[in-house]
């Protein structure tokens, strides 16, 4: 399948008990409501996907599962990120025979990487399998920053086709996108994550929002991104305003922990996060059911965007 890093990637919870193996039955039914939705692609085992939390096996067994319920229909993303570049490297080979159609590679670590070492470690991982690469740039927890030099080199090496950026600072995507794209190419696709600055990222000329609340909550998300897509600022501040009190849980207590609580509240899943990753309590819980309260209130909205 053709791959092409555009539109809402939704990045569904990876839900796994208390000894970390995956919950197949669960994961297969958040990713079907994703494929139901129209989705623009399934981003599996990324952050909110507790990649890192997995074991070879079970990533597979993700992997596995997910391919099995698409069957196809939508492009899958996986996320490969390990330690080492030999881990990755036969990650990234599970997922291509698993099903994958495409891969994405955080330069997880716990020495600090030089910008060499990063660079060397992708090209390892990108030359290992047929599949397009993301680059998941993302230094809140990897604590490493890529240079728009090592953007640039990286982007020359066959199979890396795009980047999953931060949130711009001060919300200036159209600044950074105006100096980076002329020296990555028009065909490399950039996208952030970050939803509570993804509309206005796209808005701004990005090509992707990586989405955490589009893998639970695709259709509320495919509005406000088809609306962003659309170039109309007013419904995507209209939109916005729904989504805003989530904004302001994500920001508090971290997508993760809010996804996992909003799963549950929706039964989804019964499974909780990774320890040491507490859940959150019932007050915060409650405080989560209210804002999926005011989201369900966009069902009776009429779109103002075609």
């Amino acid at each position: 399948m053709s791959v092409r890093f555009h539109g809402l990637s939704a990045f569904p919870l990876t839900p796994a008990d208390e000894e970390g193996r995956v919950d197949t039955e669960a994961l297969s039914r958040l990713v079907e409501r994703l494929v139901a939705a129209e989705v623009d692609t399934v981003g599996l085992l990324g952050s909110t996907g507790s990649y890192a939390y997995l074991s070879r096996s079970e990533r597979l067994r993700a992997v596995e599962t997910a391919a099995e319920c698409i069957k196809g229909r939508k492009p899958l993303i996986v996320g490969v990120g390990a330690f080492r570049t030999r881990e990755a490297v036969a990650l990234a080979k599970d997922a291509e025979a698993a099903g994958a159609n495409a891969l994405l590679l955080a330069p997880v670590s716990y020495t600090p990487l030089t910008q060499e070492e990063a660079y060397h470690h992708f090209a390892a991982v990108a030359s290992s399998t047929a599949l397009p690469l993301c680059i998941y740039n993302n230094p809140s927890t990897t604590h490493f920053n890529f240079s728009d030099e090592l953007l640039v080199r990286l982007a020359y090496i066959p199979h890396i086709l795009s980047v999953k950026m931060p949130l711009a600072a001060d919300m200036e995507f159209k600044a950074e996108l105006d100096r980076l794209r002329p020296r990555l190419g028009d065909d490399f696709s950039i996208g952030y994550s970050g939803d509570w600055g993804c509309a206005d990222a796209v808005l701004q000329g990005a090509d992707t929002w990586y989405s955490v609340i589009g893998g639970l909550l695709p259709v509320p998300s495919l509005r406000l991104l088809r609306a962003a897509q659309s170039g109309d600022s007013a419904e995507v501040q209209r939109l916005t305003a729904y989504f805003e009190p989530l904004w302001a849980l994500f920001k508090e207590f971290g997508s993760y922990r809010v996804v996992y609580a909003a799963a549950n509240l929706l039964s989804l899943t019964h499974r909780q996060p990774p320890l040491p990753v507490m859940p959150l309590g019932v007050s915060d819980c409650a405080r989560v059911e209210e804002t999926l309260a005011k989201l369900s209130e966009l069902d009776a909205l009429p779109s103002a965007t075609p």
